[in-house]
């Protein structure tokens, strides 16, 4: 049944899909599709403005309009479903995508490049585990356990010439887009990661623009969800390759 009631507009022009909303929001009713926040259904959204204030851009407004009344019942199964979601992509994606396959592995050393040119052997990879995508690595992966956790946006290892000498060494890297990817799955996953492996550290490290914004309050809401408290420090790349800053996040 459609009555008037308050309800949450997005200004598209204003919304960078930075998705900082969608952690707000209790009710699963946002997310982002085609790198703008959307509402998801009308019957999701209790209209109380809970994400206005965690807009960065002001996109967030409330209107008054014909709308399907709030279901809190379908809010309950959707919150179920989200939380789910990671659980099955755990358990079909590695029989079915050579991608997911988790596997561990030694960094090149040195003495494994001293006979190639120079121009290879400088290039050697920091790299100890695979997969890296966020939406792949399972909360269970074992390279995961005790680790100092590197949570990049996808643009950064291609920005940061330096990526893998000066935050891949001796760590475990996790990349995703805040901006494209699904954040409430994100979410889900670093809470399992958090509950699930004793994360000693992590660096997270994004672009300078907006839509990177959202990464590290993600992290930071996947620890609050798994009850844990990490020291995380977040690295500001700019969009010339040059790190802007760092700033101590969680202490």
């Amino acid at each position: 049944m459609k009555v008037n009631r308050k309800m949450i507009k997005i200004d598209e022009d204003l919304c960078t899909g930075c998705g900082e909303c969608i952690i707000s929001c209790a009710e699963g009713a946002l997310e982002i599709v085609d790198g703008k926040a959307r509402l998801v259904g009308d019957k999701y959204c209790d209209g109380l403005g809970a994400c206005l204030g965690e807009c960065p851009e002001g996109a967030l407004t409330i209107e008054e309009r014909e709308a399907e009344d709030f279901d809190e019942e379908a809010v309950h199964e959707r919150l179920d479903e989200l939380k789910h979601t990671d659980v099955a992509t755990e358990q079909t994606m590695p029989c079915g995508c050579p991608s997911a396959m988790v596997q561990s592995f030694a960094p090149q050393t040195a003495c494994q490049t001293a006979n190639e040119p120079v121009s290879h052997a400088s290039q050697a990879s920091a790299l100890t585990h695979w997969p890296v995508q966020i939406m792949l690595v399972p909360p269970t992966a074992p390279f995961l356990k005790n680790a100092d956790l590197v949570v990049a946006s996808d643009c950064t290892p291609i920005a940061y010439p330096n990526f893998h000498r000066d935050f891949l060494e001796g760590k475990v890297v996790m990349i995703g887009c805040p901006k494209f990817d699904d954040t409430q799955a994100y979410v889900e996953k670093f809470a399992g990661i958090f509950a699930h492996a004793s994360i000693r550290s992590v660096t997270v490290v994004v672009m300078e623009v907006p839509c990177c914004g959202g990464l590290p309050y993600i992290v930071k809401r996947g620890m609050e969800t798994a009850g844990r408290s990490v020291p995380m420090e977040q690295v500001i790349v700019s969009t010339r390759g040059e790190i802007l800053r760092k700033e101590k996040l969680v202490a």
